[in-house]
C-alpha cells in the first residue's frame, strides 16, 4: 500500500474512532453515519435472500466451522484459528483452513494465447499440510502465519471458498474445513458459527460500517453456535454476558486469554524467555487493529517501551522504515524491539541487525467453559453418523 494511501486509511480510522476533530472530521462522521443504515439494510436483506433460499448455500458433504467475528479486526482471531486446528487434527481430522488472504498479492498471471477460454485458477496453496510453499506476500500474513506454525493442516487462500473447499477435500483430502473470518461468507453453509467478542470492545465502536467497525448488527450475534469472549484477564466478565445474552440465549459461552508463551527472535528463532522483559527498555513495533492491547500487554509483562511505532493494520514494512525504526533504537540504547508475530512475517529479512527484533508468541488459554470447549471439539470430531451430506446439512 503507498504512503498515502495509507494516510488516507489512518485518518479514516481516526474519524470513526473520533479521534479527530474540527468540522470536516465531524461532517464526514454525519455522512458515514447516514450510509450505516444504508449498509445495514443491504446486510440484513442478504441475510434474507439467504434465509429464504433465494440465494442458494453451497454444502459440499464435509464439516465446514465458521470462526468470525461481527467486528472488523482486533479479536485475537488467528490464534484461536490455530487452537481449533490443533485440536481437530489431535482429534483425527484432516484440517483445511480456508482464507481469503486479505492484502496479499497474487502470483502474477501466466500469459496465454489469444482467444483461448480463460481457465479458472486454482486457490493458492499456502501449505498442503506438508510443506510451507508461499511466502507472507503471496499468501497474506495470517494464513502465512497459520501455515508456519500448523505442520500439518492444509493452509488455502482464495476468495472462493467454496473452490477452495472442493479443492482442498479432492485434491488434499480434507475432512473439515474451518473458515478464517467466515461469518459474513454465506455461501458455503456452516456447520458451526464460532463467533469471537473482544472483552475490550464487544462490539467495536457501536456503530455500524462505514461510521463503525461493526459487520453487522448486535442482533444478529444469534447466528452464532459458540461465543468466546476474548482477551480476557481473570476479571468477571457477567455485563458482558447478560448483554451477549440479549441477543443469544442458547449459544455456550467460553471465556479466554491471549497467554504470553515466550520471545521468539525474528530472524534467527531463538528463544528468550518472558523474565528478559522484566525492567527492561525496549522498543515497540506493531501494524495490527489493536496496538493499544499489544503495548498494555508488554506493559503487565514488566517491560519499559521508550519508543513506540505504530503502523495500520496489515502494513508491510520496507527495509527503509525497519532500519529507521532500529537506528532510532540504537540511540536511546535499548535492549530490544519487540513486535507481534503477524508483525513479524511481513519484516523485510536483515542480517544481524544492531538491536535484536523479537516477536511474542501467544496461545490460546482457557478461562471458564472448558467443558463447553471439549463438548465443542467432540462435536466436530466425532460428528453423529449420518446417512447422507444432504440430510446431515439440512
Amino acid at each position: 500500500m503507498s504512503q498515502r494511501a495509507e494516510s488516507l486509511e489512518q485518518f479514516a480510522i481516526d474519524v470513526i474512532l473520533n479521534r479527530r476533530h474540527g468540522m470536516r472530521a465531524t461532517l464526514l462522521r454525519g455522512l458515514l453515519y447516514a450510509l450505516s443504515f444504508v449498509y445495514e439494510r443491504i446486510v440484513q436483506f442478504r441475510l434474507f435472500l439467504y434465509r429464504h433460499r433465494i440465494l442458494r448455500e453451497r454444502t459440499l458433504g464435509c464439516l465446514v466451522v465458521s470462526i468470525g467475528n461481527l467486528t472488523v479486526g482486533g479479536t485475537g482471531k488467528t490464534p484461536i484459528v490455530e487452537k481449533f486446528a490443533h485440536a481437530l487434527r489431535n482429534g483425527g481430522r484432516r484440517v483445511a483452513i480456508l482464507s481469503r488472504g486479505y492484502k496479499s498479492v497474487p502470483p502474477a498471471p501466466a500469459r496465454r494465447r489469444l482467444f483461448r477460454k480463460k481457465a479458472p485458477s486454482p486457490p493458492r496453496v499456502v501449505s498442503d499440510g506438508k510443506t510451507l510453499l508461499l511466502d507472507s506476500l503471496t499468501a497474506g500474513d495470517e494464513p502465512y502465519m497459520l501455515a508456519n506454525n500448523l505442520k500439518d493442516v492444509i493452509v488455502l487462500v482464495d476468495k472462493d471458498r467454496v473452490k477452495s473447499g472442493l479443492f482442498a477435500i479432492k485434491e488434499l483430502g480434507a475432512d473439515t474445513l474451518l473458515l478464517d473470518d467466515g461469518l459474513q461468507y454465506l455461501h458455503l453453509r456452516h456447520r458451526l458459527d464460532i463467533v469471537l467478542i473482544d472483552r475490550q470492545a464487544p462490539f467495536g465502536n457501536e456503530y455500524l460500517l462505514p461510521r463503525g467497525t461493526l459487520r453487522e448488527p448486535r442482533r444478529n450475534l444469534r447466528r452464532a453456535s459458540y461465543i468466546f469472549i476474548t482477551k480476557c484477564t481473570g476479571e468477571p466478565n457477567d455485563e458482558l454476558i447478560t448483554r451477549i445474552r440479549r441477543y443469544n440465549r442458547t449459544a455456550e459461552i467460553i471465556e479466554c486469554a491471549h497467554k504470553p508463551l515466550h520471545l521468539q527472535n525474528s530472524f534467527t528463532a531463538e528463544r528468550l524467555p518472558l523474565e528478559n522483559l522484566h525492567n527492561a527498555f525496549i522498543g515497540s513495533l506493531c501494524g495490527i487493529a489493536a496496538p493499544d492491547s499489544f503495548e498494555g500487554g508488554l506493559q503487565k509483562l514488566g517491560a519499559r517501551i521508550e519508543l513506540a511505532k505504530r503502523y495500520t493494520d496489515h502494513h508491510r514494512y520496507s527495509e527503509a522504515e525497519l532500519q529507521s525504526f532500529i537506528n532510532r533504537c540504537v540511540r536511546r540504547d535499548l535492549a530490544m524491539i519487540v513486535t507481534t508475530e503477524k508483525d513479524a512475517v511481513r519484516f523485510p529479512r536483515l542480517m544481524s541487525p544492531e538491536v535484536p527484533i523479537y516477536f511474542l508468541r501467544v496461545e490460546i488459554e482457557i478461562l471458564s467453559g472448558h467443558e463447553s470447549w471439549e463438548h465443542c471439539v467432540a462435536r466436530i470430531c466425532k460428528p453423529q453418523p449420518i446417512l447422507s451430506p444432504q440430510r446431515f446439512f439440512s
